[in-house]
């Protein structure tokens, strides 16, 4: 009897935890997985405790899946997206090579002479428009120049400060040879481009990318009218006091950092320009886009490398094209896996928090590459 008792529960418990367990390997469905993943960033918002803006966006192609704000941000809300400027830069260059009005190999000293000027210039061979695109082009990270104007400049003034910062910037390494990351050889990038084309770079981005995809809320320049609608910027915390002063202050002291991180834009604009860089637009043709996924860089950094102002990571399955940015009080983060064509879209106002951008974009990109 007793034997018969205990097959008895056994089988009970076994037909109740049979269904657990296949609940717990079933594969989460697209919509339950960016759900799931909005309501973890929500619940980041909160627990930041800042009242602080967030917006997101998801996309799968040319489609749009989410576009959601928390804290004190609405969809209209304006963001500084730091470093992804890079990528417009990098994208315009390759528009204005399908438009044969450079070739990438080009070097920069044949539209602008004025980086002879570099401090030993003459000791390596001339810089190229693709090692400038990749930082391979030895640069420092920054000019060592201590004028004012060059770091807080006004915008107006970028091209004439960079200029001025160009005869005070040297070279960690010789051309080509390595990647090093650098500010100022992304800015050199824009002012060289902009005289390939003979018109101001602002105006070039505008014409070539902003205004073809509709990016209407996207800027370098916030007009006085919508200031309103731009995010509040916190830099500090999170121990340390929030510091919204700086964050304003710099949005009029710019310095030359315009090509390499002056654009503010909205999650829905981003959402256009993503579609553009994987291919569903007129702007570039099927070549250009497998050059901006594909490395150009010569050496593998922990599974990175690098295109033409676009970060490319592989790893376990995943391969991804974007790019993170940060400004003192702003953060966003630009990615997309380019097999599954999955893409997401995170923008900030504070530089800190529990949602880490780069790890929880990776996170989501990596669950929505193998939905079925």
């Amino acid at each position: 009897m007793k034997r018969i008792l205990s097959l008895a529960i056994v089988l009970v418990i076994f037909s109740c935890s049979t269904p657990i367990k296949e609940n717990e390997n079933r594969k989460q469905t697209k919509n339950e997985i960016i759900e799931n993943f909005s309501e973890l960033v929500k619940t980041d918002v909160k627990d930041d405790n800042i009242e602080g803006s967030f917006s997101l966006a998801i996309i799968h192609k040319d489609s749009t899946l989410a576009l959601k704000s928390y804290g004190n941000a609405d969809l209209n809300t304006i963001f500084r997206i730091g470093s992804i400027s890079k990528s417009f830069a990098g994208f315009l260059m390759m528009q204005l090579q399908q438009d044969r009005k450079l070739d990438i190999n080009d070097p920069v000293e044949k539209y602008l002479p004025e980086i002879k000027s570099l401090v030993d210039y003459d000791k390596y061979p001339p810089i190229t428009l693709k090692q400038l695109a990749t930082h391979t082009s030895g640069l420092d990270r920054e000019s060592r120049s201590r004028d004012e104007n060059v770091r807080f400049g006004n915008i107006n003034e970028w091209e004439n400060n960079l200029i001025k910062a160009i005869p005070e910037t040297s070279f960690r390494s010789k051309p080509g040879e390595r990647f090093g990351y650098s500010n100022i050889g992304f800015a050199i990038l824009g002012l060289t481009l902009s005289k390939v084309a003979d018109k101001p770079y602002i105006e070039l981005v505008q014409e070539k990318i902003f205004r073809p995809l509709e990016m209407n809320s996207t800027y370098f320049n916030v007009p006085e009218n919508l200031k309103g609608n731009l995010a509040k910027g916190m830099a500090g915390g999170p121990t340390a006091e929030l510091d919204y002063e700086r964050p304003k202050r710099e949005q009029n002291e710019v310095g030359y950092r315009i090509p390499n991180g002056g654009i503010y834009s909205t999650p829905t604009d981003m959402v256009k320009f993503m579609k553009a860089c994987m291919g569903y637009s007129s702007l570039l043709n099927e070549s250009s886009i497998e050059m901006l996924q594909t490395t150009q860089t010569p050496t593998t950094r922990l599974r990175s490398n690098y295109s033409f102002g676009f970060d490319l990571y592989s790893d376990q399955g995943i391969n991804t094209v974007g790019h993170a940015g940060s400004n003192a009080g702003y953060s966003a983060h630009f990615e997309y896996e380019k097999d599954s064509e999955y893409g997401v879209i995170l923008m900030r106002n504070y530089n800190f928090g529990n949602t880490n951008l780069d790890l929880r974009s990776n996170s989501i990109l990596r669950k929505l590459s193998i939905v079925e």
